[in-house]
């Protein structure tokens, strides 16, 4: 009945994601919108760039926290938020509405008015770019291809330890650091007389430069020039002075103050009762504290009961943060100091405390509880058998298995009608109309995205894949679609980003959306009847033209089912995940131009590649010979097919196995693995396989030549 839509993956609404996990609410659709798949933690990132913390450690996957909470999460960046149409703007894509929100996007370090930093430095935050920028040129310092020159704007205590730990991860690497600490003020900001000595003797331990009373005009590329006249050596520029409110806020009619959201007590957007923001982007009028993560930290359940009473009806609570805190200086090796109230220490067992602190809060988000399977009731023979395994799968892993349906068809009759050009069995009808033959075709997908928008997107591209193996021109699209039970205006807003998705596809290959049936069920079902078009003296491609040592070309990587498998269980790599989304996605009509003149060609989806090409060869007459190492693969697929992850309609579409020679290893089980929105598989003359792969390359294609055409019919080998 509601939609919650959180804006920013930052500390608050991580934590808000846990916890409601732990005990949702009823009745809520919970969406999510970052720009990216993971959100860096702040407090590890010092001992990430020293090189104590791998990326992985210092990342939480919100890809992972979001099937844990049964929320969807949206990867793009919000550019707007409408207080009065209750939406969200997203690039790229349609509004988001919803009925209760939240903001915490933390803040930026850009300096538009510093010359240069754009094109030749870079900014702690967004801290996912930082550290990534910071991997690559340190990999640069160690192999000696890039001198280690640093610099480091800003001298608070975020700037400093920057400084330190890249010194530190310099050493480490084998060079001589040259860092410099470059502060506008006569001292180091926000720490106390007795702090910063400690501090400044940290740096001097280390080899940092202070420059105090440095003010910058120009960042070069090689250097950092000070207005007065100077120039300090710099390959690596890094700014860390002061955070900013993002831009696009000042463009929203949403109450600030220099920039950043106020809100009141109960973290609620001031005059906005169903908006609330948190973490650095706010303002708390009522309790003014510098920007600081651990505010964040304490504000999620309060934030987690306000969100869940503006939902439910009840009285929300105030924040009342702390008036000081602890605060834990990192000195690039593995010592840290210690300042609250006045009284700093200093050692290596209070860089394991803080460490220990970093620790706990961030195994709240890699170890998240496994949630208890719900009892069966009195159940009758084979029940517990059938759901012993995995759960259903969505797309083509809920599909019914191949030799299930090749029993089916067979039953079915051959076409009598002279206008069905096509018989059961084939990838699509072929339907004759004067000039014209109509290629038409159903596909339906059992939803394994909470993203109807992005769902739709890729059922699309799903259903268009028999259009363009068959060589046809996609003509028109009817859809049939099942929502879950919802109020009439989460109806209105999810059928709105469904037509969207769909619209998006099809209309830029020359598809019109001609109608379709709408019904409500329990799970989200999206379902599309396609037509296409071939002239009549052009003879469409089958799955039967294949010829002896023609070279087999598919277009893009195996390991969907697979990785979605993984995904719903919560045990795949967020970032695959959004990758293997995006990819699925791309429509392959380009792919189809390029590979006209095929022999023979299908879709790879629901019985896998192994099954689609078992299904071509045998209606060619023909055998294949593969090479399961030249076989493009979805990152993560192995190491996951390895662990013996394996989709719901795995086993059945394994039978075909017995058609194979040499399969083996994790390579040989994805060859099962049913694909969603798979790539095209074409058999082409061997003298055009290698231009053809140049221009599926160069188009943006994943392709690859993967095998050729044998004379062993109905057998594959492997090697």
């Amino acid at each position: 009945t509601r939609d919650l839509v959180l804006v920013g993956g930052g500390h608050s609404h991580a934590l808000v994601l846990r916890m409601w996990g732990m005990k949702p609410l009823a009745g809520v659709r919970l969406t999510v919108i970052n720009p990216t798949p993971t959100a860096a933690y702040s407090g590890m990132l010092p001992g990430h760039i020293a090189g104590h913390y791998t990326r992985d450690e210092l990342d939480i996957d919100l890809v992972k926290l979001c099937r844990f909470a049964g929320a969807r999460l949206i990867v793009g960046s919000a550019t707007h938020i409408d207080p009065r149409a209750k939406t969200v703007t997203i690039n790229g894509r349609p509004p988001i509405g919803y009925d209760v929100a939240s903001v915490d996007i933390g803040i930026h370090t850009q300096m538009p008015e510093m010359s240069g930093l754009a094109e030749f430095g870079t900014t702690v935050k967004p801290l996912g770019i930082f550290a990534s920028r910071w991997s690559e040129h340190l990999a640069k310092i160690s192999d000696q291809r890039m001198s280690a020159d640093l610099a480091v704007i800003g001298g608070g205590i975020g700037g400093a330890e920057i400084a330190m730990a890249m010194a530190h991860a310099v050493r480490q690497s084998g060079q001589t650091p040259n860092v410099s600490l470059i502060e506008a003020a006569s001292q180091l900001g926000g720490m106390g007389k007795r702090t910063e000595r400690m501090v400044l003797k940290g740096l001097q331990a280390i080899g940092v430069k202070v420059v105090f009373g440095a003010e910058v005009s120009e960042v070069r590329p090689d250097a950092v020039a000070l207005s007065s006249g100077s120039r300090i050596p710099s390959c690596f520029t890094v700014s860390s002075a002061g955070g900013r409110p993002h831009a696009w806020l000042s463009q929203t009619e949403l109450p600030l103050h220099d920039g950043y959201i106020e809100v009141d007590e109960t973290l609620s957007v001031i005059g906005e009762p169903d908006l609330f923001a948190a973490g650095d982007c706010a303002h708390l009028s009522h309790a003014p504290r510098p920007k600081a993560g651990v505010y964040a930290v304490r504000a999620g359940s309060v934030l987690l009961h306000n969100l869940k009473t503006r939902l439910s009806g009840g009285t929300l609570k105030p924040f009342h943060p702390q008036r000081t805190f602890l605060k834990l200086i990192s000195l690039g090796e593995k010592s840290a100091i210690a300042d609250k109230g006045g009284i700093s220490l200093q050692g290596k067992r209070l860089w394991d405390w803080k460490n220990h602190i970093d620790q706990k809060f961030m195994d709240n988000f890699r170890n998240l509880p496994k949630m208890a399977d719900a009892q069966l009731p009195e159940h009758t023979l084979g029940v517990a058998d059938a759901l012993a395994g995995n759960p259903l799968c969505g797309g083509c892993g809920a599909k019914v298995g191949p030799g299930v349906l090749r029993e089916a068809l067979a039953a079915v009759p051959a076409s009598v009608r002279k206008d069905v050009l096509s018989q059961p069995g084939d990838d699509a009808a072929l339907l004759g109309f004067g000039d014209k033959t109509q290629v038409i075709s159903v596909d339906h997908l059992r939803s394994f995205d909470e993203d109807p928008w992005r769902m739709a997107r890729i059922a699309t591209v799903h259903a268009l894949g028999d259009v363009w193996a068959m060589g046809a021109e996609p003509q028109s699209v009817l859809a049939s679609l099942t929502l879950t039970r919802m109020e009439p205006e989460l109806q209105k807003r999810t059928l709105a980003e469904i037509m969207d998705g769909i619209r998006s596809i099809a209309g830029p290959v020359g598809a019109e959306i001609v109608g379709g049936h709408t019904t409500l069920g329990a799970e989200t079902t999206i379902g599309l009847t396609v037509t296409g078009t071939i002239n009549r003296d052009q003879k469409p491609i089958s799955l039967e033209g294949a010829k002896l040592g023609d070279a087999l070309i598919l277009t893009r990587p195996i390991g969907s089912g697979t990785l979605l498998a993984a995904e719903m269980a919560g045990d795949a790599n967020g970032a695959d995940i959004v990758a293997l989304l995006e990819e699925m996605q791309r429509p392959q009509s380009a792919a189809a131009g390029i590979l006209q003149d095929a022999h023979a060609m299908t879709d790879v989806t629901g019985f896998g590649l192994g099954g689609h090409l078992l299904a071509m060869c045998r209606a060619s007459g023909v055998g294949a010979a593969l090479s399961l190492k030249a076989i493009p693969v979805f990152d993560g697929a192995l190491k996951l097919a390895e662990a013996g992850v394996r989709s719901s309609i795995y086993p059945e579409n394994a039978k075909a196995k017995a058609s194979f020679e040499g399969i083996n290893g994790p390579i040989g089980d994805l060859l099962f693995d049913p694909q969603t929105s798979g790539g095209l598989l074409a058999a082409v003359s061997p003298v055009a396989a290698d231009d053809l792969l140049i221009a599926l390359e160069n188009a943006g294609f994943i392709a690859a030549v993967i095998g050729k055409i044998t004379d062993h019919e109905g057998r594959i080998t492997c090697e």
